[in-house]
């Protein structure tokens, strides 16, 4: 983790953040959009899948709410 230090604080750092948190939002959106239509259907397992996989985006989305902003 040292090696990147340089990296924390800049420009691009920031833009990644913000393209990183818009694609975890996209995936978990897409992500209960499985989960609803594969419980219409009534396929169990892929609403299931689908319904985990939403889970374990809104936790990561949580943890990195959580984590204090790099200070410039």
């Amino acid at each position: 983790m040292f090696g990147l230090r340089w990296l924390f604080g800049s420009p691009v750092d920031n833009r990644l953040r913000r393209y990183g948190r818009f694609g975890l939002k996209a995936l978990r959106i897409a992500a209960s959009t499985v989960a609803l239509i594969e419980l219409l259907r009534t396929d169990w397992i892929g609403a299931t899948g689908g319904s985990l996989a939403w889970f374990l985006f809104v936790q990561v989305e949580r943890r990195l709410a959580d984590e204090p902003e790099a200070d410039s």
